[in-house]
């Protein structure tokens, strides 16, 4: 597959712009077509299969360590080149990216994201998505990969809104969240099946200390 066109204009992308400049977070439930979002849950499956996810850890830098009390999802990182679906995704997160940048002036440099597998009974307990001691994490996007989800297999996205009124979004396939990585606490729910997902962040130059 080569990477899918998209326009800068693209009512999808434009409504997930508006969203974040109204509440700071945007649900799009039909944000990928079925056949991309196929392909990427069987890419995470092969990678998963052939060893590749590693426990995520927790922390940054010397401090970071595996807590499967605080979470319990398998990662790898994706970078361009590795597979024609991978590089889909990510030619449609650049324009996502260009549309923030133009709409609301958010000097936004770069995208990093990763394969998240979650097997059954593993979950992430409440946190923010940028760290204390590095700002540069703007914009936080899940995209879910998960076929034939129904509400009994759990896994559900909690995020805290405006006065810790909590809001959950199930992982189906195709579906997009966007919210900004500094203001929305969030968690996700233990699931009874593998739960995929690409879960990446938007960042930016961070801010030099005086």
């Amino acid at each position: 597959m080569r990477a899918m066109p998209i326009s800068l204009d693209a009512p999808v992308l434009l409504r997930v712009v508006d969203d974040l400049a109204e509440r700071g977070w945007s649900q799009q439930n039909l944000f990928l077509p079925q056949g991309l979002t196929l392909e990427l849950a069987a890419e995470c499956r092969k990678r998963s299969r052939a060893g590749e996810l590693a426990p995520a850890a927790v922390g940054r830098g010397v401090s970071q360590e595996v807590r499967e009390g605080i979470r319990g999802d398998r990662i790898q990182w994706i970078e361009p080149g590795e597979s024609a679906p991978c590089d889909a995704y990510l030619h449609i997160m650049d324009s996502l990216r260009e549309v923030l940048n133009r709409s609301l002036f958010m000097g936004l440099e770069e995208f990093e994201c990763h394969f998240a597998l979650y097997p059954p009974g593993a979950f992430y307990r409440r946190h923010v998505d940028r760290f204390r001691d590095d700002d540069s994490r703007m914009v936080s996007v899940v995209l879910y990969l998960n076929t034939g989800w129904v509400p009994g297999d759990g896994g559900e996205l909690r995020l805290y809104l405006k006065g810790d009124v909590a809001h959950d979004v199930a992982p189906i396939g195709g579906s997009l969240v966007v919210f900004l990585s500094g203001d929305m606490p969030h968690e996700v729910l233990p699931a009874e099946r593998d739960r995929l997902s690409l879960t990446g962040w938007f960042r930016r130059r961070p801010n030099e200390p005086f």
